[in-house]
C-alpha cells in the first residue's frame, strides 16, 4: 500500500477531533448562543451536561481496570529464626542463597566493584537493602567440593561483606544429602539439585520432617509426581513451595484481576515462548577448573537407582532407548556434570526448564489446570554437540474445558524477543514485568470507545509500567529473565528480587501455618503438564489427560 493511501486510511480510522476542530466547534457553539440568546444558552447547558456525563461514563468504564495488590510487608525483627539447609550450590542454588540474604565474600566484592564502575548498577545497594528474612544457614550439601566450600562461606557471610570482611559461624558441610536431612539443627531445606534428583530429595526431606522449597520442575518421572503429591498432602504441617518465583510478580496479579472481570472478552488463544542465543542460555555452562574425579562424587550425581530404573522402563516401553542408555551412566564426564540439562539421562528438557515458567505464569493468571492434550515437535537443530535434548521445541496444549489453546515455542539459537500474549475477543493482553492491553478492532465491548476515538486501534489503551524491567543486566540470558519478570518485581514502585519474595512467602507460611502460592497442587499441575509436553515430543504423538483417572494416556 502506498504511503498516501496509508495516511488516508489512518485518517479514516482516527475519528478523534483535532485541536483545530475542537476550537472551531467551541466558536460555533458561542455563535449559536449569541444569535439565539435564551435557547442558545439552554442548548449549551445541555451540551455541557451531556459532555460531563460522557466523561464520567468513560472514567467509570476505565476504572474497571484498577487493580489492587497486597502491599509488601517486611519481616518482623521478632520473627522466629528458621534454620535452613541448602542442597545444591550450583547456578540456581547460589541465586536462592542470595535470595535468603547470603553470598560469598567474592560475590559481594564483585558487586562493590561493579557499582564503582557503573553508578547505574544498583545491585550492590539492592542486595544490602534486602530485608533480613530471619534465617540462619546451618547446613550445606554439594557433591562438588568447590561448590560445597563456597556454600560454607556464603552461609557464614552473615554481614554481607566483601573480601576480608568478618564471617559468622560456618554452617556444617555434608557430602550426602541424607546426612543433612538427618541433622537436628535443620528446620527447612532449599533443594536446587539437577532435575533427576528433585522428586527423590523432596520426598526424603518430607519424611525427615523438613519444610521444603523445591526448585522447578517438581519431578523427573511421572510416577514420582503422584508419590510426592500424596506425601506432601499427608504432611500438611510441613510447608512445600515449588520454585516458580513468577508467582511474586505484581503485574501477574493485576492481569488476573483484569481478566476475571471479563475485560478481554472470551479468551481462546494464549501464545508464549522462549528465545535465547548465548552459550549459557543453551546450557553450555563453563567447566570449573578444579573439577575432577576426586572433587566430584560422580556415583551420587548419577541418581537414585530406583528412579533410574523407573525412567529406563518407560523409555524402553516407548522404544526410546536411542535417547538414553546404560553406557552413558558408566563414565565420568565433566561435560555431563556441568551441562546435565543437555541429556535426557538427567534433564527434563525445554519443557521442564523453561516451558514450566511459561505455563505457571499463565496458570497463575488464568487458572488453566492440566491440559486435555499436548502435541510437540522440534529437534536438535543448532547445537550439534552430542546433546539429546532438543534446542527447538513447539508444544500445543488444548484446554477443552476452558475452550482455549496455549501455544509454546522455544529456540536456543535466536534472541528475538516475543511477549506472552493472552488473546480475547475484545482485547489482547501482553504480559511480562509490564502489562499492555490493545483493543481488538471487532470488539463489541469497546465499540463505543472505538467509534468515539477514545480508544486507538494502533496503540495500547491500558499500560502498566511499574519500573524498568531491565537494569544493568550483563548477559542475554539474564536479559531474557528480566524482561519476563523472573528477576525482579515492582511493588508500590520499589524493585524487589522475585526469588527473595518467593522465599519470603515460604518462610512466612512456615511461621503462620498458611499455604504458599505455589504449593503441591500447583506443582502437580505444572509437573504433569511438562511431562505431557515431553512425552509428546519423545513419542511423536499427541498425549492426553484422563481427568477422571488422573492419568496421561496415548488416546
Amino acid at each position: 500500500m502506498k504511503e498516501e493511501e496509508k495516511e488516508i486510511n489512518n485518517q479514516k480510522e482516527d475519528k478523534t477531533p483535532s485541536a483545530k476542530e475542537v476550537s472551531q466547534g467551541r466558536r460555533d457553539a458561542l455563535k449559536a448562543i449569541v444569535s439565539v440568546p435564551v435557547l442558545g444558552a439552554m442548548a449549551y447547558g445541555v451540551y455541557r451536561k451531556r459532555k460531563a456525563e460522557s466523561t464520567h461514563r468513560n472514567a467509570a468504564e476505565m476504572s474497571r481496570f484498577r487493580t489492587d495488590v497486597v502491599p509488601y510487608s517486611p519481616p518482623s525483627p521478632d520473627a522466629e529464626v528458621i534454620r535452613v539447609g541448602i542442597i545444591g550450590f550450583g547456578i540456581r542454588g547460589t541465586q536462592l542463597v542470595q535470595g535468603l540474604g547470603f553470598a560469598t565474600p567474592e560475590y559481594v566484592e564483585n558487586l562493590i566493584q561493579q557499582s564503582k564502575i557503573n553508578p547505574e548498577n544498583t545491585r550492590y545497594q539492592d542486595f544490602m537493602e534486602q530485608d533480613d528474612l530471619r534465617v540462619v544457614v546451618t547446613a550445606v550439601c554439594d557433591i562438588f567440593d568447590a561448590y560445597g566450600e563456597e556454600a560454607v562461606l556464603a552461609g557464614a557471610n552473615i554481614h554481607r561483606e566483601g573480601v576480608g570482611g568478618t564471617l559468622g559461624p560456618k554452617p556444617r558441610r555434608y557430602r550426602h544429602y541424607k546426612e543433612l536431612l538427618a541433622a537436628p539443627d535443620v528446620d527447612a531445606v532449599v533443594i536446587a539439585s539437577p532435575d533427576h534428583w528433585h522428586g527423590t530429595m523432596a520426598m526424603d526431606a518430607i519424611r525427615a520432617g523438613k519444610h521444603v522449597y523445591l526448585e522447578k520442575p517438581m519431578t523427573w518421572t511421572v510416577p514420582e509426581t503422584y508419590e510426592l503429591r500424596a506425601l506432601a498432602r499427608s504432611n500438611p504441617q510441613l510447608v512445600f513451595q515449588l520454585g516458580h518465583q513468577n508467582r511474586q510478580i505484581e503485574a501477574y496479579e493485576r492481569a488476573r484481576q483484569i481478566i476475571e472481570r471479563g475485560l478481554l472478552g472470551k479468551i481462546s488463544l494464549v501464545e508464549t515462548g522462549t528465545n535465547r542465543n548465548d552459550p549459557n542460555g543453551a546450557w553450555v555452562y563453563p567447566i570449573h577448573k578444579d573439577a575432577n574425579q576426586k572433587t566430584i562424587d560422580w556415583e551420587q550425581f548419577e541418581g537414585n537407582p530406583d528412579r533410574i530404573k523407573e525412567y529406563m522402563d518407560y523409555m524402553t516401553s516407548a522404544g526410546l532407548l536411542k535417547y538414553v542408555g546404560p553406557e552413558s551412566r558408566e563414565k565420568f564426564s565433566l561435560e555431563r556434570f556441568f551441562r546435565w540439562r543437555c541429556w535426557w539421562d538427567y534433564s527434563t528438557g525445554l519443557s521442564g526448564d523453561l516451558l514450566t515458567h511459561e505455563y505457571d505464569a499463565m496458570n497463575q493468571i488464568l487458572h488453566l489446570g492440566i491440559p486435555s492434550s499436548a502435541s510437540s515437535s522440534g529437534g536438535v537443530y543448532f547445537f550439534k554437540d552430542g546433546r539429546t535434548v532438543p534446542d527447538v521445541l513447539q508444544t500445543v496444549f488444548e484446554f477443552r474445558d476452558k475452550e482455549l489453546t496455549m501455544l509454546y515455542s522455544a529456540t536456543l539459537a535466536s534472541q528475538f524477543s516475543r511477549s506472552r500474549k493472552i488473546m480475547g475477543h475484545d482485547a489482547t493482553m501482553e504480559v511480562g514485568n509490564t502489562l499492555k492491553i490493545t483493543v481488538d478492532p471487532q470488539s463489541e465491548q469497546y465499540r463505543r470507545q472505538i467509534d468515539q476515538g477514545i480508544v486507538k486501534l494502533d496503540e495500547p489503551f491500558y499500560t502498566y509500567l511499574p519500573g524498568q524491567s531491565v537494569d544493568a543486566v550483563s548477559t542475554a540470558t539474564e536479559r531474557y529473565f528480566a524482561e519476563r519478570g523472573l528477576l525482579y518485581s515492582f511493588i508500590s514502585g520499589k524493585r524487589y528480587n522475585t526469588t527473595f519474595l518467593h522465599l519470603k512467602e515460604w518462610l512466612d507460611c512456615i511461621r503462620n501455618g498458611k499455604q504458599p502460592s505455589c504449593g503441591i497442587d500447583q506443582g502437580f499441575e505444572e509437573a504433569i503438564t511438562a511431562h505431557m509436553g515431553t512425552r509428546a515430543y519423545l513419542e511423536g504423538r499427541t498425549m492426553y489427560w484422563d481427568k477422571d483417572k488422573e492419568e496421561i494416556t496415548r488416546e
